[in-house]
């Protein structure tokens, strides 16, 4: 195997890898609370199209699932404009590594479309942090997230 099919090799793994805690993060958040919820690819349209009716931006990929404060039918837009204050994007940060409570060492990446989403709807975006390993887990606001941050170390991640 060359050197290059043995990088991309390695990459694809890690993603699967990633992926497949991911998965785990998002089954603990659904027992865990009723108010999250995976939508769609109907629903995620659907509330793409109020957040922009409200100048609000929102990368489709920058989030994973949703958590609602109240029952919202997200098949239907008239109900997710009425309580559109109820509707919260939250992406989703999963470690398979036994953590603190706190995750304190965590370390874990940020994507640009994440970012650009959580600065612009700011209370409205969470990062949820789960520990698959103690199915523990942490929601936090972009404020909050950098508040905790020991470190920052931006980077750019190219693929030819």
């Amino acid at each position: 195997m060359d050197e290059e099919t043995e990088a991309l090799t390695e990459a694809a793994l890690a993603e699967a890898s990633r992926n497949q805690t991911a998965k785990r993060a998002a089954r603990i958040l659904l027992r865990s609370d009723p108010g999250f919820v995976v939508p769609t690819a109907r629903q995620k349209g659907l509330l793409l199209v109020e957040f922009a009716r409200r100048n609000l931006v929102v990368y489709g990929r920058a989030f994973d699932l949703v958590k609602l404060a109240k029952a919202v039918d997200l098949d239907d837009a008239a109900d997710i404009s009425r309580n559109f204050d109820n509707i919260v994007l939250c992406e989703i940060k999963s470690s398979g590594r036994r953590l603190p409570a706190d995750f304190k060492g965590y370390f874990f990446a940020l994507t640009t479309a994440e970012l650009l989403v959580a600065q612009n709807l700011k209370q409205r975006f969470k990062f949820v942090l789960v520990n698959v390993a103690t199915s523990s887990h942490l929601e936090l606001t972009l404020r909050e997230l950098f508040a905790r941050a020991r470190g920052i170390y931006p980077t750019w991640s190219i693929m030819f």
